[in-house]
């Protein structure tokens, strides 16, 4: 995880504007379902030890933010 900026907040918001302007509910309810099943066939919702898959993201989320390796 990055800390966001303000700047980055505007960049991610009018990218969502943008991106997904004339998509129909119908249409994202069936992207939603999906990436649902998609999420289901990688296992993601397997009950497995989620922060122990993240141990990794989190290192270097510190190491970019700058902070102590035990923060």
């Amino acid at each position: 995880m990055i800390n966001p900026t303000l700047r980055w907040a505007e960049l991610e918001a009018r990218y969502g504007r943008e991106a997904f302007r004339g998509l129909s509910y119908h249409r994202a309810l069936e992207m939603f379902a999906a990436l649902w099943a998609e999420a289901g066939a990688l296992g993601a919702a397997s009950g497995a030890d989620w922060e122990e898959d993240l141990a990794a993201d989190r290192a270097v989320a510190r190491a970019v933010n700058g902070l102590p390796p035990a923060a």
